[in-house]
């Protein structure tokens, strides 16, 4: 393996290990949110799933069936993905 293959393979997991804290920790503060602060929270932990379902896709890895199990993923989470988040300054 030459040396950009080896730089481009070690980008992918840093990237890839980085989306999957974004999704732990989004998840985690999910868990006791309540009210408006939870409707937020649903989208962002929407968001940074299907940000890690696509990180996922570009290394090789098309299975999400393991992601939702390993992370706890709620069925309202992913309710939400590709759901486009409400406008705020809508009337």
């Amino acid at each position: 393996m030459n040396l950009l293959e080896y730089e481009l393979m070690s980008e992918r997991a840093d990237s890839l290990g980085r989306a999957g804290l974004k999704v732990e920790a989004l998840i985690s503060q999910l868990q006791n949110a309540e009210g408006k602060k939870r409707d937020v929270l649903l989208f962002d932990a929407a968001e940074a799933v299907q940000a890690l379902f696509i990180q996922r896709e570009v290394c090789g890895l098309r299975n999400g069936r393991d992601i939702v199990a390993r992370y706890g993923i709620p069925g309202d989470v992913i309710a939400r993905l590709g759901v486009r988040r409400p406008s705020s300054d809508a009337s």
